[in-house]
Protein backbone atom coordinates (compact mmCIF):
# COMPACT_ATOMS: atom_id res chain seq x y z
CA UNK A 1 0.00 0.00 0.00
CA UNK A 2 1.32 3.21 -0.35
CA UNK A 3 1.20 6.30 0.67
CA UNK A 4 1.18 9.95 0.32
CA UNK A 5 2.29 11.52 3.34
CA UNK A 6 6.48 11.60 2.62
CA UNK A 7 7.94 13.29 -0.40
CA UNK A 8 10.78 12.13 -2.16
CA UNK A 9 13.33 14.10 -0.06
CA UNK A 10 12.26 11.65 2.62
CA UNK A 11 12.60 8.51 0.97
CA UNK A 12 16.16 9.19 -0.31
CA UNK A 13 16.72 10.36 3.71
CA UNK A 14 14.98 6.75 4.23
CA UNK A 15 17.80 5.04 2.37
CA UNK A 16 20.46 6.98 3.47
CA UNK A 17 19.46 6.92 7.25
CA UNK A 18 18.53 3.01 6.63
CA UNK A 19 22.24 2.38 5.12
CA UNK A 20 23.27 3.83 8.43
CA UNK A 21 21.54 1.71 10.60
CA UNK A 22 21.96 -1.34 8.96
CA UNK A 23 26.07 -0.84 8.38
CA UNK A 24 27.02 0.57 11.36
CA UNK A 25 24.71 0.02 14.02
CA UNK A 26 22.87 -3.45 13.58
CA UNK A 27 26.30 -5.48 13.89
CA UNK A 28 26.83 -4.36 17.24
CA UNK A 29 23.25 -5.12 18.73
CA UNK A 30 24.32 -8.22 19.96
CA UNK A 31 27.31 -6.42 21.71
CA UNK A 32 25.79 -3.54 23.33
CA UNK A 33 22.79 -5.92 24.51
CA UNK A 34 25.43 -7.64 26.73
CA UNK A 35 27.12 -4.95 27.87
CA UNK A 36 23.90 -3.07 29.02
CA UNK A 37 24.73 0.08 26.99
CA UNK A 38 25.29 1.37 23.73
CA UNK A 39 28.38 4.05 23.18
CA UNK A 40 28.37 7.90 23.04
CA UNK A 41 30.12 7.71 19.61
CA UNK A 42 26.95 6.92 18.22
CA UNK A 43 25.76 10.06 19.26
CA UNK A 44 28.56 12.19 17.72
CA UNK A 45 28.26 9.87 14.51
CA UNK A 46 24.85 10.48 14.05
CA UNK A 47 25.00 14.18 14.49
CA UNK A 48 27.79 14.31 12.30
CA UNK A 49 25.69 13.15 9.49
CA UNK A 50 22.92 15.10 10.42
CA UNK A 51 20.48 12.45 11.79
CA UNK A 52 19.52 14.14 14.92
CA UNK A 53 18.32 17.31 14.11
CA UNK A 54 15.83 16.26 11.44
CA UNK A 55 12.26 18.35 13.14
CA UNK A 56 15.27 21.77 15.09
CA UNK A 57 15.18 25.22 13.42
CA UNK A 58 18.46 25.44 10.33
CA UNK A 59 19.96 28.35 13.11
CA UNK A 60 20.81 25.85 15.65
CA UNK A 61 21.61 23.18 13.04
CA UNK A 62 18.51 21.30 12.20
CA UNK A 63 16.78 21.15 9.21
CA UNK A 64 13.02 22.18 10.50
CA UNK A 65 11.59 19.10 8.90
CA UNK A 66 9.03 17.06 11.28
CA UNK A 67 8.40 14.21 8.71
CA UNK A 68 12.11 13.34 8.55
CA UNK A 69 12.15 13.18 11.92
CA UNK A 70 9.00 10.69 12.15
CA UNK A 71 11.35 8.76 9.30
CA UNK A 72 13.85 8.50 12.05
CA UNK A 73 11.76 6.77 14.39
CA UNK A 74 10.57 3.92 11.69
CA UNK A 75 14.16 3.87 10.78
CA UNK A 76 16.04 3.14 13.49
CA UNK A 77 13.88 0.17 14.41
CA UNK A 78 15.91 -1.70 12.83
CA UNK A 79 19.23 -0.97 14.75
CA UNK A 80 18.58 -4.10 16.37
CA UNK A 81 17.97 -3.19 20.16
CA UNK A 82 15.27 -1.45 20.96
CA UNK A 83 17.47 0.02 23.94
CA UNK A 84 20.09 2.00 20.91
CA UNK A 85 16.42 3.63 19.52
CA UNK A 86 15.39 4.15 23.19
CA UNK A 87 18.70 6.35 24.00
CA UNK A 88 18.24 7.89 20.71
CA UNK A 89 14.72 8.41 20.43
CA UNK A 90 14.63 9.89 24.33
CA UNK A 91 17.54 12.63 23.46
CA UNK A 92 15.76 13.99 20.02
CA UNK A 93 12.21 13.43 20.83
CA UNK A 94 11.55 13.53 24.20
CA UNK A 95 14.48 16.00 26.31
CA UNK A 96 15.53 18.46 23.27
CA UNK A 97 11.71 19.50 22.46
CA UNK A 98 11.19 20.95 25.68
CA UNK A 99 14.27 23.00 25.29
CA UNK A 100 13.05 23.90 21.72
CA UNK A 101 9.41 24.72 22.40
CA UNK A 102 10.11 26.73 25.81
CA UNK A 103 13.76 27.41 26.09
CA UNK A 104 15.17 31.00 25.96
CA UNK A 105 17.45 31.92 22.92
CA UNK A 106 20.90 31.36 25.41
CA UNK A 107 18.97 28.18 27.02
CA UNK A 108 18.17 26.98 23.19
CA UNK A 109 22.72 28.15 22.01
CA UNK A 110 23.83 26.03 24.94
CA UNK A 111 21.67 22.54 24.83
CA UNK A 112 20.64 22.44 21.57
CA UNK A 113 23.62 23.28 19.24
CA UNK A 114 25.54 20.39 20.61
CA UNK A 115 22.68 18.32 21.21
CA UNK A 116 21.86 18.40 17.60
CA UNK A 117 25.64 17.54 17.01
CA UNK A 118 25.69 14.72 19.51
CA UNK A 119 28.22 16.08 21.58
CA UNK A 120 25.93 16.58 24.52
CA UNK A 121 22.97 14.27 25.46
CA UNK A 122 19.74 14.78 27.24
CA UNK A 123 16.83 13.19 29.44
CA UNK A 124 13.77 14.29 30.76
CA UNK A 125 13.14 13.39 34.44
CA UNK A 126 9.20 13.33 35.29
CA UNK A 127 8.23 9.90 36.54
CA UNK A 128 9.12 9.10 40.24
CA UNK A 129 8.76 6.40 42.34
CA UNK A 130 5.60 7.15 43.75
CA UNK A 131 4.08 9.47 41.15
CA UNK A 132 4.27 7.56 37.61
CA UNK A 133 0.80 8.53 35.21
CA UNK A 134 -0.32 11.38 37.98
CA UNK A 135 2.40 13.92 36.88
CA UNK A 136 0.74 16.03 39.20
CA UNK A 137 1.54 14.02 42.01
CA UNK A 138 5.33 14.39 41.94
CA UNK A 139 7.04 15.11 45.12
CA UNK A 140 10.46 16.63 43.95
CA UNK A 141 10.22 20.22 44.66
CA UNK A 142 12.31 23.49 44.41
CA UNK A 143 12.30 26.71 46.40
CA UNK A 144 13.64 29.77 45.78
CA UNK A 145 16.81 31.09 48.05
CA UNK A 146 17.58 34.76 46.51
CA UNK A 147 17.71 34.86 42.55
CA UNK A 148 18.75 30.56 42.77
CA UNK A 149 16.52 27.47 42.91
CA UNK A 150 16.99 24.87 45.51
CA UNK A 151 15.85 21.14 44.34
CA UNK A 152 15.21 18.30 46.71
CA UNK A 153 13.67 15.18 44.81
CA UNK A 154 14.06 11.98 42.79
CA UNK A 155 12.84 10.56 39.53
CA UNK A 156 13.21 7.26 38.32
CA UNK A 157 12.76 5.01 35.20
CA UNK A 158 14.94 7.91 33.23
CA UNK A 159 15.90 6.85 29.99
CA UNK A 160 19.32 8.47 29.19
CA UNK A 161 19.63 8.84 33.04
CA UNK A 162 22.99 7.24 33.53
CA UNK A 163 25.00 9.57 31.27
CA UNK A 164 23.09 12.20 30.10
CA UNK A 165 24.76 15.56 29.93
CA UNK A 166 21.81 17.01 30.94
CA UNK A 167 18.59 16.77 32.00
CA UNK A 168 15.06 18.65 32.30
CA UNK A 169 13.38 18.38 35.93
CA UNK A 170 10.09 18.68 36.73
CA UNK A 171 9.81 19.84 40.21
CA UNK A 172 7.06 21.99 42.33
CA UNK A 173 7.65 25.43 43.15
CA UNK A 174 4.20 25.78 44.84
CA UNK A 175 3.15 22.81 46.64
CA UNK A 176 -0.11 24.01 47.43
CA UNK A 177 -1.12 23.86 43.74
CA UNK A 178 -1.15 20.45 42.26
CA UNK A 179 -0.29 20.13 38.69
CA UNK A 180 -0.77 24.07 38.38
CA UNK A 181 2.54 24.75 40.94
CA UNK A 182 4.89 22.59 38.62
CA UNK A 183 7.83 24.02 36.90
CA UNK A 184 10.69 22.97 35.01
CA UNK A 185 14.32 23.31 35.42
CA UNK A 186 17.36 22.16 33.42
CA UNK A 187 19.96 20.65 35.27
CA UNK A 188 23.59 19.60 34.48
CA UNK A 189 25.48 16.80 34.80
CA UNK A 190 28.16 18.00 37.47
CA UNK A 191 26.03 20.12 39.64
CA UNK A 192 26.90 19.49 43.19
CA UNK A 193 23.93 17.34 44.69
CA UNK A 194 22.81 15.86 41.20
CA UNK A 195 23.55 12.52 40.58
CA UNK A 196 22.27 8.76 39.01
CA UNK A 197 21.62 6.69 42.46
CA UNK A 198 21.15 3.72 40.58
CA UNK A 199 21.59 1.88 37.11
CA UNK A 200 18.26 0.07 36.67
CA UNK A 201 17.99 -3.31 34.94
CA UNK A 202 15.04 -3.96 33.05
CA UNK A 203 13.10 -7.03 30.70
CA UNK A 204 13.46 -5.55 27.60
CA UNK A 205 15.59 -2.36 26.23
CA UNK A 206 18.88 -3.27 27.44
CA UNK A 207 20.99 -1.11 25.91
CA UNK A 208 19.69 2.18 26.98
CA UNK A 209 20.81 3.23 30.44
CA UNK A 210 18.22 3.51 32.82
CA UNK A 211 18.18 5.21 35.85
CA UNK A 212 17.45 6.32 38.70
CA UNK A 213 18.31 9.94 39.80
CA UNK A 214 18.16 11.79 43.00
CA UNK A 215 18.63 15.58 43.83
CA UNK A 216 20.00 16.61 47.50
CA UNK A 217 20.00 20.40 48.04
CA UNK A 218 20.88 20.80 43.70
CA UNK A 219 21.23 24.37 43.37
CA UNK A 220 20.55 26.30 39.69
CA UNK A 221 21.07 29.48 38.34
CA UNK A 222 17.50 31.72 38.03
CA UNK A 223 18.16 30.97 34.18
CA UNK A 224 18.10 27.53 34.87
CA UNK A 225 14.41 27.79 34.86
CA UNK A 226 12.90 26.12 31.54
CA UNK A 227 9.90 28.08 30.36
CA UNK A 228 7.55 29.93 32.96
CA UNK A 229 7.35 28.99 36.24
CA UNK A 230 4.44 26.86 37.40
CA UNK A 231 3.82 26.42 33.94
CA UNK A 232 5.49 22.86 33.67
CA UNK A 233 2.45 20.71 33.78
CA UNK A 234 1.34 22.17 30.48
CA UNK A 235 4.85 22.09 28.78
CA UNK A 236 5.00 18.63 29.66
CA UNK A 237 1.58 17.46 28.37
CA UNK A 238 2.31 19.72 24.98
CA UNK A 239 5.37 17.53 23.92
CA UNK A 240 3.04 14.26 25.07
CA UNK A 241 1.35 14.17 21.84
CA UNK A 242 4.87 13.59 19.77
CA UNK A 243 6.20 11.39 22.30
CA UNK A 244 3.01 9.25 21.63
CA UNK A 245 2.87 9.57 18.53
CA UNK A 246 7.35 8.41 18.17
CA UNK A 247 6.08 5.45 20.02
CA UNK A 248 3.09 4.69 17.60
CA UNK A 249 5.53 5.13 14.81
CA UNK A 250 7.80 2.97 16.10
CA UNK A 251 5.74 0.24 16.79
CA UNK A 252 3.94 -0.50 13.78
CA UNK A 253 7.60 -0.41 11.68
CA UNK A 254 9.46 -2.90 14.23
CA UNK A 255 5.95 -4.81 13.73
CA UNK A 256 6.69 -4.70 10.04
CA UNK A 257 9.97 -5.90 11.20
CA UNK A 258 8.99 -8.97 12.67
CA UNK A 259 6.48 -9.87 9.98
CA UNK A 260 8.95 -10.07 7.70
CA UNK A 261 10.80 -12.02 9.41
CA UNK A 262 8.15 -14.59 10.36
CA UNK A 263 7.63 -14.86 7.17
CA UNK A 264 10.40 -15.65 5.66
CA UNK A 265 11.03 -18.23 7.61
CA UNK A 266 7.87 -20.00 7.15
CA UNK A 267 8.66 -20.26 3.62
CA UNK A 268 11.84 -21.87 4.00
CA UNK A 269 11.27 -24.08 7.28
CA UNK A 270 10.24 -27.18 6.53
CA UNK A 271 8.13 -29.75 7.94
CA UNK A 272 6.07 -32.54 6.85
CA UNK A 273 7.53 -32.15 3.77
CA UNK A 274 6.36 -28.70 2.57
CA UNK A 275 7.33 -25.01 4.20
CA UNK A 276 4.98 -24.16 7.40
CA UNK A 277 3.65 -21.33 5.44
CA UNK A 278 1.85 -23.54 3.36
CA UNK A 279 -0.10 -25.13 6.74
CA UNK A 280 -3.58 -23.33 7.47
CA UNK A 281 -2.60 -22.26 11.05
CA UNK A 282 0.43 -20.60 10.11
CA UNK A 283 -0.88 -18.63 6.98
CA UNK A 284 -3.31 -17.83 8.57
CA UNK A 285 -1.49 -15.92 11.45
CA UNK A 286 0.71 -14.30 8.98
CA UNK A 287 -2.58 -12.83 7.31
CA UNK A 288 -3.82 -11.39 10.37
CA UNK A 289 -0.49 -10.34 11.37
CA UNK A 290 -0.24 -8.51 8.47
CA UNK A 291 -3.71 -6.88 8.43
CA UNK A 292 -3.21 -5.56 12.07
CA UNK A 293 -0.22 -3.87 10.62
CA UNK A 294 -1.80 -2.21 7.90
CA UNK A 295 -4.54 -0.62 10.10
CA UNK A 296 -1.98 0.77 12.38
CA UNK A 297 0.24 1.80 9.93
CA UNK A 298 -3.00 3.55 7.94
CA UNK A 299 -4.39 5.05 11.14
CA UNK A 300 -0.40 6.17 12.68
CA UNK A 301 -0.16 8.19 9.37
CA UNK A 302 -3.42 9.53 9.52
CA UNK A 303 -2.77 11.09 12.76
CA UNK A 304 1.00 11.94 11.80
CA UNK A 305 -0.41 14.11 9.16
CA UNK A 306 -2.80 15.71 11.03
CA UNK A 307 0.19 16.63 13.56
CA UNK A 308 2.46 18.18 10.84
CA UNK A 309 -0.93 20.12 9.19
CA UNK A 310 -0.88 22.00 12.79
CA UNK A 311 -3.33 20.28 14.58
CA UNK A 312 -3.33 18.91 18.25
CA UNK A 313 -4.70 15.27 17.69
CA UNK A 314 -4.70 14.28 21.27
CA UNK A 315 -7.49 11.91 20.90
CA UNK A 316 -6.22 10.15 18.05
CA UNK A 317 -2.46 10.02 19.00
CA UNK A 318 -4.09 8.50 22.17
CA UNK A 319 -5.81 5.84 19.74
CA UNK A 320 -2.81 5.22 17.83
CA UNK A 321 -0.63 4.85 20.18
CA UNK A 322 -2.49 2.66 22.17
CA UNK A 323 -3.53 0.55 19.05
CA UNK A 324 0.03 -0.32 17.85
CA UNK A 325 1.65 -0.76 20.81
CA UNK A 326 -0.97 -3.72 21.59
CA UNK A 327 -0.79 -5.11 17.77
CA UNK A 328 2.97 -4.82 18.39
CA UNK A 329 2.94 -7.08 20.96
CA UNK A 330 0.57 -9.20 19.63
CA UNK A 331 2.78 -9.54 16.18
CA UNK A 332 5.54 -9.98 18.25
CA UNK A 333 4.29 -13.06 20.59
CA UNK A 334 2.65 -14.47 17.00
CA UNK A 335 6.04 -14.54 15.24
CA UNK A 336 7.80 -15.99 18.15
CA UNK A 337 5.22 -18.76 18.31
CA UNK A 338 5.63 -19.51 14.12
CA UNK A 339 9.48 -19.96 15.10
CA UNK A 340 8.74 -22.54 17.53
CA UNK A 341 10.98 -23.25 19.63
CA UNK A 342 14.02 -21.30 17.99
CA UNK A 343 11.77 -18.35 18.73
CA UNK A 344 12.62 -18.54 22.20
CA UNK A 345 16.35 -18.57 22.27
CA UNK A 346 18.47 -15.87 21.42
CA UNK A 347 19.82 -17.25 18.59
CA UNK A 348 17.07 -15.11 17.04
CA UNK A 349 15.81 -11.85 16.86
CA UNK A 350 12.27 -13.30 18.47
CA UNK A 351 12.87 -13.39 22.28
CA UNK A 352 14.58 -10.14 22.06
CA UNK A 353 11.93 -8.63 20.66
CA UNK A 354 9.27 -9.57 22.69
CA UNK A 355 10.47 -8.15 25.76
CA UNK A 356 11.22 -5.01 23.72
CA UNK A 357 7.84 -4.66 22.52
CA UNK A 358 6.32 -5.16 25.71
CA UNK A 359 7.45 -1.67 27.07
CA UNK A 360 5.36 -0.23 24.53
CA UNK A 361 1.95 -0.51 26.22
CA UNK A 362 3.34 1.06 29.49
CA UNK A 363 5.52 3.97 28.16
CA UNK A 364 4.65 7.73 27.14
CA UNK A 365 1.66 6.59 29.24
CA UNK A 366 -0.10 3.18 29.77
CA UNK A 367 -2.66 1.60 28.15
CA UNK A 368 -5.29 2.25 30.87
CA UNK A 369 -4.32 6.20 30.60
CA UNK A 370 -4.97 6.47 26.63
CA UNK A 371 -8.52 4.81 27.43
CA UNK A 372 -9.03 7.18 29.76
CA UNK A 373 -7.86 9.84 27.68
CA UNK A 374 -9.89 8.34 24.86
CA UNK A 375 -13.13 8.05 27.09
CA UNK A 376 -13.03 11.85 28.54
CA UNK A 377 -12.61 13.12 24.83
CA UNK A 378 -16.33 12.02 24.54
CA UNK A 379 -17.35 13.64 27.63
CA UNK A 380 -17.45 10.73 29.85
Amino acid sequence: MSYDIFQPVHEDFRRNLREFVEKELAPHADEWEEAEEFPRWVFTRMGELGFLGMSYPERYGGDDDRLAEAVFHEEITRCGSAGVAAGLGAHIGIAMPQINRFGTEEQKEKYLVPGIKGESIGALGITEPEAGSDVAGIRTYAVRDGSDWIINGSKTFITNGVRCDWVVVAAKTDRDKGYAGISQFIVDRGTPGFETSKKIKKLGWKASDTGELSFIDVRVPADALLGEENRGFYQIMANFVWERLIMALGAVAGAQLLFDIALQYAKERQAFGRPIGKFQAISHMLADMATEIELGRAFTYHVLKLYVEGKEPVREVAMAKLYACDMACRVADRALQIHGGYGYTEEYPLARAYRDMRLGPIGGGTDQIMREIIARSYGL
